[in-house]
């Protein structure tokens, strides 16, 4: 966010069109700006450079850079910028490769106009994954391979960094995975939202991630939560 309080946002889709409705849909809101548009991953990831947005719509399938290469060349270069993975389908294994290379969320590329504003505002803010439930049932169809007639998935090792969350900590965790909002877990264990919060904040930060839904991936990745109802 800039110093006067907009979020920045930029808008990476090989589609002039869709950018254009889009940039139409987001310049429309109080406290959204449009800073660039850039038309494949490279350019995308040059732009984040140049023009540090808060929030990145990313595309899964552009020319020169695909949307998953991108997000992980944006990632690993340490950019503050949240990205967006744009995708035609819920079930859709290049959204949950763009969650695994650093997304911090997807959506369909038919999202209404009220749910793309909130969904920038939300990623952005780092507080919660859009559309928990949906999200949740990507996970448990791709995580691991499973899927309504995969085989069991084998061990996996227990990650020594879990052994650094309190038992507190990693019951948040699993709440989280289970597409819960920070109120729907105070609700369930009787703490304040800002409880919640400082929680959320020292899970990310033992764990070296980056949000909410970098969490849900790395506790199904680890086995801490495992894939039950892929048809959820």
């Amino acid at each position: 966010m800039n110093e006067s309080g907009r979020l920045r946002v930029l808008l990476a889709d090989d589609q002039p069109l869709l950018r254009m409705g889009f940039r139409l849909i987001l310049e429309g809101e109080d406290g959204i700006e449009v800073v660039g548009e850039a038309s494949d991953g490279a350019d995308a990831v040059r732009q984040v450079g140049l023009l540090d947005p808060d929030v990145v719509l990313m595309d899964v399938r552009m020319p020169t850079l695909d949307g998953i290469a991108a997000t992980r060349a944006i990632t690993g270069a340490g950019a503050r910028a949240r990205i967006i993975i744009l995708t035609t389908f819920d079930l859709d294994e290049y959204a949950f490769a763009g969650l695994q290379a650093g997304a911090s969320a997807f959506l369909l590329k038919d999202v209404a106009p009220a749910e793309l504003v909130q969904a920038v505002r939300v990623v952005a803010s780092g507080d919660a994954v859009v559309a928990p439930r949906v999200t949740q049932r990507l996970l448990e169809t791709y995580v691991r391979g499973s899927g309504p007639v995969a085989a069991p998935p084998p061990p996996v090792p227990r990650d020594p960094l879990l052994e650094e969350l309190t038992p507190r900590e990693t019951e948040m965790l699993e709440a989280m995975s289970e597409g819960l909002s920070n109120a729907e877990i105070a609700h369930r264990y009787f703490l304040s939202e800002a409880t919640v919060k400082t929680h959320v904040r020292r899970i990310l930060t033992k764990l070296h991630l980056r949000d909410r839904v970098q969490a849900v991936v790395y506790a199904y990745e680890t086995g801490l939560v495992t894939p039950s109802n892929p048809d959820y």
